[in-house]
């Protein structure tokens, strides 16, 4: 049996280990960020620093959303970089491991 022939072949067997790569770091990251925000929400809470509610009421803020999205936007640059990222795939992606 022959696969059907497709037009475009965007996840070629090399660019899935990049897709793996890139969500496995998603994944870590993602639990690392919510692990410490959930901490410092906590202690700020605690301390009497934040009331309930109020990081989601500042969620809405375009005020704050236009400072971070420098910030984000050169995260999301570093985390495509995988998908981008050439040589021996046996070595490390980023360049600060060199």
């Amino acid at each position: 049996m022959t696969l059907p022939a497709r037009d475009h072949a965007y996840l070629t067997p090399a660019t899935i280990d990049q897709v793996a790569a890139m969500v496995l770091e998603l994944a870590s990251q993602l639990h690392v960020e919510r692990q410490r925000r959930m901490a410092l929400e906590a202690v700020l809470r605690r301390q009497g620093v934040l009331a309930d509610g109020a990081v989601d009421a500042m969620v809405e803020d375009e005020t704050l959303l236009a400072d971070a999205r420098g910030a984000l936007d050169a995260n999301l640059r570093r985390l495509l970089r995988i998908m981008t990222e050439t040589g021996d795939p046996r070595g490390p992606l980023r360049a600060e491991a060199l």
